[in-house]
């Protein structure tokens, strides 16, 4: 994985001291709220319902066994012995004191991590597929390119204050476990005649005007990407609407122009910005990709023996195909029934922790589902992972299943957000617990937001729930039909909303349909797409 060389560390050094500054003034009441405001926010850091919270940059998933552990430290020392892990792979602590964030900072900065630009209207936090460089269906390992977008991004100076925030997913099979097309750009690294590059993406988001990005171009060689996403993001700053925060996004650009004019008008500025001559050099590129390579990953023992059921079931659940012979990739599952989506005890991240330094080559990811993934695990070591991830309450056996629900915090954090969510999820869960009721309804992708602004990623569920305030009630309303992977789609309103508790008959009523209706093994969201609303209207309204 990437290491800090002197400019990376000393960037951040410098980051943490004029924040240290930054804060000082303002308890001093030298500066105000306002004035405070966005430079909290360029440091990761938000006022919340309750307290502070303060986002920390993962970089596109990946992080290893000491970063891991100060994680846990940061919980237990500044916060309430928890973190939440989020949907753009990092981590946020709800319960933060502005007097101690910078000393958070500082103590991140010792592991190579930071806050910056997890906020504000940057680009944000590169995200990828947390499967990357173990996966057997890629085409090459695509987070050398964003590690090199993470650079280039980083304090640009046309870039830092764009029309609003900006969004970049980076993947490089033809599974998309990174729901690419639902982000500002959204890049595939593709072969063409033996020549690596990119198709691209943009204008895709969610939020209260979800859309799916269009293909703007179906291959950029590797060695004209950043010319090509430099052009693409000039064109947004030139033209994005600065005067009306609900029309800001590149997607709302991309839409009223049409994507064959946003098209010609990145060509023409692509041309330009060639000249420029702002693609690394060959050698910077070979460093930046050196610290990617795969671990020496030698026998991994024989096939583990599957005599232990819950363990086989845990085996066919959450375990994936590694692209080594005798190797997997392990799915840690940050949702137990009952518990709160994405979030992690400190005690639970030490384990996470001490699993990677001693069973994965010390290497973690972080989903965009809110789970955490081993990369690199032998198969012979899997049964004392299990074990070690069961005594820590970490080896629910739900992956892509109806209780592996994603959810943002909601109204029991939140201060944009309209409903509660946690409760919600929790809810469904517990209706849902019987494990062969889980494994019966097969992959069913569960996603709960709090408000139009959809971190939570309900339009991309294939049953998706979004909380309103109607009349000062919270009301949830129900989609069915989305997808953020290769088969992208948004899901669609059933109809009215219902109660917290409504909503939970709801979805009984929606699945039991769907056991009705389907054929063979189909899923959820395939039976949906052959039969459409109107049976499961009928089976949620009567």
């Amino acid at each position: 994985m990437y290491r800090y060389d002197e400019y990376d560390q000393s960037i951040v050094d410098a980051r943490v001291e004029e924040f240290r500054d930054q804060v000082q003034r303002r308890l001093s009441g030298e500066i105000s709220e306002d004035q405070f405001k966005p430079l909290r926010l360029m440091n990761g850091l938000y006022l919340q319902l309750h307290a502070y919270m303060l986002r920390v940059a993962v970089p596109y998933g990946t992080l290893d066994g000491r970063q891991m552990r100060m994680l846990a430290h940061i919980a237990r020392k500044y916060d309430r012995g928890y973190g939440h892990f989020t949907t753009r792979q990092n981590i946020q602590y709800n319960w933060i004191k502005l007097a101690e964030a910078p000393d958070i900072l500082a103590e991140l900065a010792t592991v190579e991590m930071h806050a910056i630009q997890t906020s504000g209207n940057c680009i944000r936090n590169i995200s990828s597929d947390q499967y990357a460089g173990a996966a057997a269906d890629e085409v090459a390992d695509p987070r050398p390119w964003a590690e090199l977008i993470r650079q280039w991004s980083t304090f640009h100076p046309e870039f830092s204050y764009l029309p609003r925030k900006f969004k970049i997913a980076v993947i490089a099979a033809d599974e998309d476990r990174a729901a690419m097309r639902l982000h500002d750009i959204g890049l595939r690294l593709v072969e063409r005649d033996g020549v690596l590059g990119a198709e691209v993406y943009v204008g895709g988001g969610m939020g209260r005007t979800p859309m799916i990005a269009p293909l703007i171009r179906d291959f950029v060689p590797a060695d004209d990407l950043m010319s090509y996403l430099e052009a693409a993001l000039r064109v947004y700053n030139r033209y994005g609407r600065r005067d009306n925060i609900y029309k800001a996004r590149i997607k709302i650009l991309v839409h009223e122009i049409g994507a064959d004019e946003y098209r010609r008008q990145v060509e023409e500025e692509f041309a330009l910005v060639k000249q420029l001559g702002i693609d690394p050099p060959a050698a910077e590129l070979a460093r930046i990709t050196a610290m990617f390579a795969p671990p020496a990953l030698n026998d991994g023992g024989a096939a583990p023996d599957r005599s232990d059921p819950d363990f086989a079931i845990w085996l066919d659940r959450n375990v994936k195909p590694h692209k080594a012979r005798g190797h997997a990739i392990v799915n840690i599952s940050l949702k137990p029934i009952g518990g709160i989506p994405g979030d992690a005890s400190a005690d639970q991240i030490d384990v996470m922790a001490e699993l990677a330094e001693r069973y994965s080559h010390d290497e973690l990811r972080v989903t965009h589902a809110q789970n955490i993934v081993l990369p690199h695990v032998r198969q012979g070591d899997l049964y004392a992972v299990w074990q070690t991830l069961a005594d820590a309450g970490l080896a629910e056996a739900n992956l892509d299943l109806v209780s592996d629900i994603i959810a943002c915090p909601g109204l029991d954090y939140c201060s944009l957000a309209n409903a509660r969510s946690i409760p919600v999820a929790q809810k469904i869960a517990q209706r849902f617990a019987d494990p062969a009721r889980q494994r019966e309804l097969g992959e069913l992708k569960l996603k709960i937001s709090g408000c139009i602004n959809a971190c939570g990623h309900h339009h991309a569920g294939h049953i998706g729930i979004l909380g309103v305030d109607r009349k000062g009630t919270e009301n949830y309303q129900l989609l069915l039909g989305g997808s953020g992977a290769e088969d992208v789609s948004l899901g669609k309103i059933t109809g009215p909303g219902f109660s917290e508790d409504g909503v939970v008959d709801a979805i009984e009523r929606v699945t039991d349909k769907y056991l009705e209706v389907r054929e063979g093994a189909e899923r959820f969201v395939d039976t949906y797409r052959r039969v459409g609303m109107e049976p499961f209207k009928e089976a949620i309204y009567g």
